[in-house]
């Protein structure tokens, strides 16, 4: 059980955001509260809706809307949770946070943050093999960000490759996992 424990899920504009809300809704079975960070290319795949009512709360979008009385958004959000999960995460995100860029409400959040991040990968097979993407990761792993996935299958493009962002399931036991060794 997630029972008190606060989720920062980031949301990146890849197909795979349409399982986010899954992810939302198995989150709160877990008795999480949620706090969805949405780029703005992910309102292209899904709505601030569906995951604000599958998360009840609001869902963030815009980097210079205040959260609550003059609080400054990346700030409050990054005090808030206990971990910070991105998935999916494009090659884009992926690349933006192990170059340092901090231009958007996402991107902010995670390099003011404290807390332990998991990162979910979804994009093609060309993509996530690409040696610059790879270079990405393995530089965010060596500063101790966890990744989970991706999988191999059938991607949206209709190839089947690595790509496809991990079950839900095993991404909240990897969740799970990193607040258990947080505690200790």
């Amino acid at each position: 059980m997630l029972n008190g424990k606060t989720v920062v899920l980031g949301i990146t504009g890849g197909i795979a955001a349409y399982k986010s809300a899954k992810l939302v809704s198995k989150l709160k079975d877990l008795k999480a509260d949620i706090f969805v960070i949405m780029t703005e290319n992910a309102t292209e795949f899904i709505t601030q809706l569906t995951l604000q009512t599958l998360s009840q709360n609001p869902v963030y979008i815009d980097m210079f809307k205040l959260i609550e009385k003059a609080e400054i958004g990346h700030i409050s959000l990054s005090k808030r949770g206990d971990i910070i999960v991105i998935a999916p995460a494009t090659a884009n995100i992926i690349g933006k946070i192990a170059s340092g860029i901090a231009d958007d409400l996402l991107t902010s959040t995670v390099m003011a943050s404290n807390c332990p991040k998991l990162i979910a990968p979804a994009m093609h097979s060309n993509m996530y093999e690409n040696p610059i993407v790879q270079q990405n990761i393995k530089n965010l792993e060596d500063l101790g960000y966890e990744f989970i996935g991706p999988e191999t299958g059938k991607l949206a493009s209709g190839d089947i490759g690595i790509g496809r962002l991990a079950k839900i399931e095993d991404i909240i036991n990897k969740i799970i996992e990193i607040l258990k060794i947080k505690k200790h």
